[in-house]
């Protein structure tokens, strides 16, 4: 019988672990009639597409960069901006 490694869970991607994370934020965003949709990861940056309430508000650029960015960068080190995309 051969000898097995124990297999293990591949490490999750950059990409994939943000996508988790906005998803745990946006039922926050929805709660206000706004929502998020996730476009890109490239060098560092995350590009999002807000939707709803968020698109217009006044205070959506405050979300993306106080709340959205912050939470991005706490927990991912490779994140260094998030930007809005039309």
């Amino acid at each position: 019988m051969p000898d097995s490694a124990p297999e293990t869970a591949p490490t999750p991607s950059t990409e994939d672990r943000v996508r988790a994370i906005l998803e745990q934020i946006r039922p926050y965003l929805q709660q206000d009639g706004g929502d998020l949709e996730y476009v890109a990861f490239e060098d560092g940056v995350v590009k999002l597409r807000l939707q709803g309430a968020c698109s217009s508000c006044p205070s959506s650029l405050m979300t993306l960069k106080m709340g959205i960015e912050n939470a991005l960068k706490q927990q991912i080190a490779e994140v260094k901006e998030v930007v809005p995309v039309e």
